[in-house]
């Protein structure tokens, strides 16, 4: 039989350093990824002793919290939050001002336990959470206490303006990543490029995008195709074909998209003159490919007193944004056309072959200019698509995604050959979001391909049909011949017939 070894007396005297701050410079300032309990609070280790869990003093061992005490620690909140019991005990810890050290072994075991119960060690540290919006006011809206211990809440913008000195700050960024990573240096051309991505990024072209960990991804795809080619430094080249690519490898539905349009599965017109009809823009999103296309929106107009027919609401394909865009149509021609005689009319509209249902207001002046083409008899071009919301009194309103939409219906007439007269039209205040290909802006340049800004519906239709809109004189007259006149016109028959 094996005899317990007997225990030496010095053994006593021994000396577990816990902390060392000695070589510290100012307060502390600890980060980390592991957010298990042991790690963050320490832990008092155990070693089997003939049977039995035996442990002492020098077998304590300190936790993030302890290194950081006097100083900073810094939580991702939603690593942090994923594990309740540690979060639980950080409010505690903090409440309290205390910092325990507690036996957690599993309560299953069935071995004898020699443990001891350290003294609490006061705690006086700054916790700093980082995470998103939604989960600091989730926890501001379903703990008591996130309030009361995290008393400074800080927002940090997703942009900045795009001045020299923060493109310059830019360029930093993007050598020391290269440095960092060991890659390939960007020349001018290059770096001037992630300038632009960035401003895309943003949606404006008078800000940079702070989303550094997309921009990284370029830069290191770039710097792959730049080796691939066996080239010393990056240009502008690499920067393109890292783009082209990444669109190329998730366009499946984009590609399926335009097939159903090349074979007419999707009937959408690009040329000649229809009345009633025209060409919105819809931007669909599909996982992290966002991407827009043509979608034909088709308007009939006949006496009756049942208003403007939204068909997408009225089979619950219609979300609540787009069913209130519509009812601002009826407002619109009230006050427009209707100061003399009650509006009667029956108008539905329809987005043809989208089956999917459809939110947003972006396509209200869309709607609005066929409801106007159906009205008057006057055809609108086919050529032109048209995005952009609108209030009750005709002015038009921004819109989001219009370069995907803008690159969308360009494709589309690319491939069925630009002509000269095919183009976008776009809220005016959307020119500060334009951030277009290349090809794009050559196209313009060369007058292939047009964008027109409008800011009034009276502007929009106008170029849609090449027929002066008409504005009211000091009787309240629209001049002959206009699109406001035949509109109005019409509107006094339909109200002629209703009343008899």
């Amino acid at each position: 039989m094996q005899r317990m070894e007997q225990k030496k007396p010095w053994l006593n005297y021994r000396v577990n350093l816990f902390i060392d701050n000695s070589e510290a410079e100012g307060a502390p300032v600890i980060m980390d990824s592991n957010y298990s309990y042991h790690n963050l609070f320490g832990k008092l280790e155990y070693e089997n002793y003939y049977g039995a869990l035996k442990t002492d003093y020098t077998m304590l061992q300190p936790g993030l919290l302890h290194k950081a005490n006097g100083g900073y620690i810094i939580l991702q909140a939603k690593d942090l939050l994923a594990n309740p019991i540690c979060y639980d005990a950080l409010k505690k810890a903090l409440r309290i001002k205390e910092l325990n050290i507690e036996n957690a072994v599993d309560q299953r075991n069935s071995m004898v336990m020699v443990s001891l119960k350290p003294q609490p060690i006061p705690l006086n540290l700054k916790v700093i959470l980082i995470g998103s919006a939604n989960i600091y006011h989730t926890l501001l809206a379903m703990d008591s206490d996130f309030k009361k211990l995290f008393k400074v809440k800080v927002e940090f913008e997703d942009d900045a303006p795009k001045t020299e000195d923060n493109m310059m700050k830019l360029a930093r960024f993007v050598h020391g990543f290269c440095e960092q990573e060991e890659l390939l240096p960007l020349d001018r051309t290059a770096v001037a490029k992630i300038v632009e991505y960035a401003s895309k990024l943003a949606n404006d072209k008078k800000k940079l995008s702070t989303r550094f960990n997309d921009l990284s991804e370029i830069i290191a795809e770039a710097c792959t195709w730049a080796k691939l080619a066996k080239a010393k430094v990056v240009t502008a080249e690499y920067i393109d074909k890292t783009l082209e690519e990444r669109i190329d490898r998730i366009k499946k539905y984009d590609t399926k998209y335009t097939e159903m349009i090349r074979n007419n599965t999707l009937l959408i017109s690009t040329s000649g003159f229809k009345v009633g009809q025209i060409n919105g823009l819809t931007v669909m999103t599909i996982g992290d490919y966002t991407f827009g296309k043509p979608s034909k929106i088709t308007v009939n107009t006949y006496t009756g007193k049942s208003g403007i027919i939204n068909i997408e609401r009225e089979v619950e394909l219609s979300g609540s944004t787009h069913s209130k865009g519509v009812y601002i149509l009826s407002g619109y021609l009230g006050e427009m056309f209707a100061q003399d005689f009650p509006l009667s009319v029956t108008a539905s509209i329809c987005f043809e072959q989208l089956y999917n249902g459809v939110d947003g207001d972006s396509a209200s002046s869309t709607e609005l200019y066929a409801l106007l083409s159906s009205l008057s008899g006057v055809p609108i071009n086919q050529s032109i698509a048209v995005t952009g919301s609108v209030n009750q009194k005709g002015e038009i309103q921004p819109i989001g995604g219009v370069n995907e939409k803008i690159e969308g219906f360009y494709q589309i007439c690319k491939m069925r050959g630009l002509d000269g007269e095919h183009g976008v039209m776009i809220p005016v205040q959307n020119i500060e979001n334009l951030s277009l290909s290349d090809e794009i802006v050559e196209a313009v340049k060369k007058g292939i391909f047009h964008i027109y800004a409008v800011s009034t519906i009276e502007e929009g239709i106008e170029v849609l049909t090449g027929v002066p809109a008409g504005r009211k004189d000091k009787n309240g007259h629209f001049p002959s011949g206009t699109v406001n006149a035949l509109v109005y016109e019409k509107l006094k028959k339909y109200a002629e017939v209703s009343k008899d």
